[in-house]
């Protein structure tokens, strides 16, 4: 083992290793120190992708190794996407390596691997601000970087957008996808495509940890080495020519050859479904091996039509915490380098906390419980289900249509499926809302993690599009809960509910009632949680609190507001809502959602009177913390306030 001890005295125990040289089986790595700042090192030289090509092999291993330790540094600190990030390290390196960015465009499925892209086009400088407001973002994104022609963070559309760019004349487009990738219909409406456009697009396929005994990765990367090479391809190219023009039965013998080389193919690797697919296909190959990766993409880069490389990789790479636990570093919190630990744990309990518990007792009393996620078992809480009845768990993969469709026929055979998703990837699965859910009048509950801002994640994950695209879908139920009681409370309402249902809570700590209310629920029905003379506050779910604080700050002003947890977005309780109308000359809503479309335009609709409403704006709110955000947009309790000081101040 080959150590470099870098700059200052090393105190940090946990280390990067990557191995040198191009054998696969070479012993030789190099190990730079985890987490420590790196200084005059090449990373420190690289501005542009164009600053790394002169550079050797062996050196841009060590390169990788700077990389590894950059990204661990600044996510034990910021929080974010790890053990991705770490293992797609090399094949992103390779693709800079070999391609001409930003003429050739990479798109990145979902985007969280894609730190060492920000790393290699120039933003190393400002990488210290990942994922904080004002900095960088924590995916690619378009309005950051010409090397990130879309702004990213949903799976499975990359295959969709680069072949949009190689049949719009990119020279050289590139999707990098993982095997998650595959399992969203999408990713394969962009494959048969592809494979019928025939258009010059390269789509690289990183599986983790892919299974593949020693003889078979021999014979593949043999295989691999010849049929990429410029040499066979030309001879390939010219004998084809030859047998089609010159000889009796020529288009015969191609297809036979075109077989031969399809079946030996098919033979030693995992390839035949991409080849059906109109694709050539090449791998599995090792995706930490640069000397073996950067010779085939230099190779398959000057091929026709739809190639798809095919690499396997290690999640977490180099960092031992990371690679033992991948799904605990997937999205990390900040934690200590040296033993991988979060720096803040809170006891504390979140919504989703609350959510997996409730329904484990749920499940207990009722056998025709079952609990469907796509792909987000621990994001979602649903571990502990998972493990106590997992003959009544289901993982769809990352196919939000498909999940709410399959509990579609669930419920019509008699279970009560329950679909936890994150609030924002619902939005893949709207159109099965309506034909699956609303027309089928079906009891289905869909419950959306990570509703309202959700935070760091930013643009592509702030759920805060649902409450206006949940209400226009016709005999679907939408709650909201302000505690845990109240969502405890909704959760076991909505499994006894005939009809399809919504919950929705953010990505918070639980916040405990103001008062001692009432948690049983009935359908559409409001709950006034504080007298008053002057106004009514209308909040819906996580901001039921602020409203409450915001009264009691009104009140230090002499204005006696009236606050109502409003529960239903819908159905509405018209009886209350009609009668507040009534009795008080100013009526506020509160939500966490946009208001084009949201709860406080149903009220507005309901009563077709003036109603200040707040909430967020219809666009794309920006990364940072929840509370932040909340602040700037003024619906934290202070916001709250000052905005209905305005009402009596206008």
């Amino acid at each position: 083992m080959v150590c470099l001890p870098i700059g200052k005295a090393i105190s940090q125990r946990a280390m990067v290793c990557l191995p040198i040289g191009k054998a696969i089986s070479q012993r030789a790595m190099v190990c730079l120190p985890i987490g420590k700042a790196i200084n005059d090192m090449l990373l420190e030289s690289i501005n542009t992708p164009r600053d790394f090509k002169k550079l050797k092999v062996h050196q841009l291993n060590l390169l990788c190794a700077e990389l590894r330790s950059r990204i661990v540094q600044v996510v034990s600190k910021n929080g974010g996407h790890l053990a991705s990030s770490l293992g797609a390290v090399e094949i992103i390196t390779a693709l800079h390596y070999c391609l001409n960015l930003p003429e050739d465009m990479i798109v990145f499925d979902v985007g969280h691997q894609a730190y060492t892209h920000k790393l290699l086009t120039g933003r190393n400088n400002r990488f210290d601000t990942l994922r904080k407001a004002g900095g960088m973002s924590g995916f690619p994104s378009h309005t950051e970087s010409t090397y990130d022609p879309f702004t990213a963070g949903h799976s499975s559309d990359a295959v969709s957008l680069a072949l949009g760019l190689a049949a719009g004349g990119c020279p050289k487009a590139v999707a990098l996808i993982g095997d998650g990738s595959l399992s969203g219909g999408l990713c394969f409406e962009g494959l048969n495509n592809a494979g019928h456009l025939k258009k010059d697009i390269l789509v690289v396929l990183n599986t983790n940890e892919l299974s593949i005994s020693p003889a078979v990765g021999a014979v593949s990367v043999y295989l691999n080495k010849i049929i990429s090479q410029p040499l066979y391809n030309r001879f390939r190219e010219s004998l084809e020519n030859f047998v089609r023009n010159r000889l009796p039965k020529g288009r015969i013998i191609l297809k036979l050859a075109d077989k031969f080389e399809k079946e030996l193919k098919g033979f030693f690797v995992p390839g035949m479904l991409f080849e059906e697919l109109g694709f050539r296909y090449f791998g599995p190959l090792d995706g930490h091996n640069l000397g073996l990766l950067i010779p085939t993409l230099k190779n398959i880069l000057t091929f026709k039509g739809p190639i798809l490389l095919h690499v396997f990789t290690k999640k977490g790479r180099g960092y031992p915490p990371s690679e033992n636990d991948p799904v605990s570093f997937h999205s990390a919190a900040p934690f200590d380098i040296a033993s991988g630990r979060p720096l803040n744990i809170s006891s504390i309990e979140s919504y989703t906390d609350v959510f997996g518990r409730k329904m484990v007792e749920l499940a207990k009393v009722n056998k025709n419980i079952v609990a469907i996620t796509a792909a987000m078992p621990e994001g979602t809480g649903l571990a502990q289900f998972r493990d106590k009845y997992p003959d009544r768990f289901y993982d769809a993969g990352i196919a939000e249509a498909h999940a709410v469709c399959f509990a579609v026929g669930l419920a019509k055979k008699g279970r009560r499926p329950v679909v936890a998703v994150y609030s924002t990837f619902l939005q893949r699965a709207y159109d099965q809302l309506i034909e699956s859910v609303g027309l089928q009048n079906l009891p289905v509950a869909l419950c959306l993690d990570r509703a309202g801002v959700s935070g760091e994640d930013g643009v592509t994950h702030q759920g805060i599009f649902d409450l206006a695209y949940l209400r226009s879908i016709p005999n679907l139920v939408v709650m909201a809960p302000h505690s845990a009681d109240e969502l405890e409370a909704m959760l076991e309402f909505a499994v006894n509910l005939d009809k399809p249902c919504a919950i929705r809570y953010p990505r918070s700590q639980i916040v405990k009632p103001a008062k001692s209310q009432s948690a049983n629920i009935e359908l559409g029905k409001a709950e006034v949680l504080q007298e008053g003379k002057a106004l009514a506050i209308i909040a819906i779910g996580a901001m039921v609190s602020p409203a409450l604080e915001a009264a009691a700050l009104l009140k230090k002003e002499n204005l006696d507001a009236c606050v109502v947890n409003g529960r239903f977005v819908k159905p509405l309780d018209k009886e209350l809502f009609v009668r507040l109308s009534a009795e008080f000359k100013y009526l506020v809503t509160v939500e966490d959602g946009i208001l084009d479309g949201g709860f406080g335009s149903s009220v507005l609709e309901l009563l077709n009177r003036p109603v200040l409403r707040l909430g967020f704006p219809c666009e794309f709110i920006e990364h940072g913390k929840r509370d932040w955000l909340l602040e700037k947009y003024g619906l934290d309790a202070k916001g709250i306030a000052q905005s209905i000081n305005g009402l009596y101040k206008a």
